[in-house]
């Protein structure tokens, strides 16, 4: 099973550091190259640049009240699900992402699964 991952090109893990502007001030995000495509692949459903998505989802925390101590580790989790829910198809592989915003995570659209750890016993 490790070889499933282990064989994986080592550049997808990479670590690279990239500048936004977010909130009016400029700092730098993070991430290992893996999630800067699959970032840029969500910004271009919008035609968003990464930059552009990133603003967005921060103001987006902002209007919601949601305060994040790690933004790094939020992007993660928002490649994450948005993978899994392309997996699932709950959203489908091409077109804009916002027409799902109020209607993907429905329970009765049947995409109400959590996408979160599972809890051991």
């Amino acid at each position: 099973m490790c070889s499933l991952f282990t064989s994986a090109d080592p550049d997808l893990w990479q670590m690279q550091t990239r500048s936004v502007r977010l909130g009016g001030m400029s700092t730098s995000v993070r991430l290992e190259a893996f999630f800067w495509t699959v970032l840029e692949e969500i910004g271009a459903r919008d035609g968003l640049s990464v930059s552009q998505l990133l603003v967005r989802l921060q103001d987006e925390l902002s209007a919601a009240d949601r305060a994040i101590d790690n933004f790094a580790s939020f992007l993660r989790v928002c490649c994450g699900r948005y993978l899994a829910l392309r997996a699932d198809g709950a959203i489908a592989g091409e077109g804009p992402l916002r027409a799902y915003a109020a209607t993907a995570f429905e329970p009765a659209r049947g995409h109400a699964r959590p996408l979160a750890p599972h809890a051991t016993r």
